[in-house]
């Protein structure tokens, strides 16, 4: 690997953005580009055909949204599941006084894993590409679908993710993430993948572009695990010109209209749990941008039926509490994600009601090996 300081030339990766900045889309979809990538592919048994290239569209869909203690929010929609399932926790989360549990309390733990085992039950089974699933998005973001998720919460014991296996029953930290706004608010959040590490691990001769390894965020076999522990069901089967169900949760929240927060994370399937606690942290717990993107994080996601905690993420009287109520916890030696964060307002919530502190205010993840939060 290069070491620091040493430069990294790519001229044909610089080639190939040059020609899609010059003509756009059709250089990368029907031109030379194009082609060598169908070669890449037919090189290693791949199937891909230049009429895959050609007959693609990308599709402008209608974002999810839900509110949460007043604010709007406003993420990625189906073949994503960030979105729904951010809101469907967020929805969940809205019964429970969090500010006065605490964050990083037993109580606030507890409700969050149980509200996160039950959202990804949905995730997993129940979402896919829309030009294929119909997704049930207005039954998962329904209040009233939320008070029954709540009922079904024991506030003394954990949860048992096996009794919630429904009937006919992928990404990684290669992901990137980046969170934008301007002088006149307009804000972008974006999240994007290769999936695994250099995706396929092959590059398109002349072109520098790598494949991707999307192929393993869908359902290889119901029920069986992907590369990333994720344990889904038909709704995201592989079928032809179909796009594979992701985690990625790119994220603004608006307050009257405004841009009030944007957010989002490389993660894998762990993307949902790092944009909403980052949310959590800000609205609930009246961190700053960059408090709440550091804070240690938890992750649960169905199956295994394991808690994830980052290194020294818990109290240790806490995570006694957490295995009297019956959890399985799983100290993490490392942590995981890579947040990128703005605040329009203010450092704080606390700032913000007041009036004061700057105008943006930009974080990146402590965790990040590189990235940083720049204004011009």
């Amino acid at each position: 690997p290069y070491a620091v300081g040493e430069r990294l030339v790519q001229p044909d990766l610089a080639a190939s953005l040059a020609a899609i900045s010059e003509r756009g889309a059709d250089a990368f979809y029907k031109g030379a580009t194009a082609d060598a990538i169908v070669k890449a592919s037919g090189e290693k048994g791949g199937i891909l055909a230049r009429a895959d290239f050609e007959n693609y569209a990308v599709r402008e869909l209608k974002p999810a949204t839900c509110d949460y203690r007043g604010y709007e929010i406003i993420s990625s929609p189906p073949p994503s599941s960030g979105g729904v399932i951010i809101c469907e926790i967020l929805n969940v989360l809205e019964f429970y006084p969090l500010s006065y549990l605490g964050a990083g309390s037993a109580e606030t733990v507890h409700v969050m894993v149980e509200v996160m085992r039950h959202a990804y039950v949905d995730r997993n089974s129940a979402l896919g590409d829309p030009g294929f699933v119909d997704n049930p998005v207005a039954k998962l973001l329904d209040k009233n679908y939320a008070r029954e998720i709540r009922e079904k919460i024991d506030p003394f014991r954990a949860g048992v993710s096996q009794e919630l296996m429904p009937k006919g029953f992928g990404e990684s930290s290669e992901t990137t993430h980046y969170s934008i706004i301007d002088n006149d608010g307009n804000a972008v959040a974006v999240t994007y993948t290769l999936n695994g590490s250099f995706g396929a691990g092959v590059v398109a001769a002349g072109t520098g572009i790598l494949l991707n390894n999307e192929m393993d965020d869908f359902t290889q076999k119901p029920g069986v695990p992907n590369l990333y522990g994720l344990v889904q069901g038909e709704a995201n089967a592989i079928a032809p010109q179909k796009t594979p169900l992701s985690s990625m949760s790119p994220t603004i929240l608006a307050k009257d209209g405004k841009p009030f927060m944007v957010i989002g994370s490389p993660g894998g399937s762990r993307i949902i749990t790092i944009t909403l606690e980052a949310i959590v942290n800000v609205v609930d717990h009246g961190m700053n941008i960059q408090e709440a993107i550091d804070a240690p994080r938890i992750h649960h996601q169905w199956l295994p039926d394991t808690v994830y905690i980052e290194p020294f993420g818990l109290s240790p009287d806490t995570e006694k509490l957490l295995t009297g109520m019956g959890y399985r916890l799983d100290l993490a030696e490392a942590t995981w994600g890579q947040a990128a964060g703005i605040l329009v307002g203010g450092k704080s919530l606390a700032e913000i009601e007041k009036g004061g502190g700057a105008r943006y205010n930009g974080a990146i993840d402590s965790r990040a090996a590189s990235g940083k939060a720049i204004g011009y």
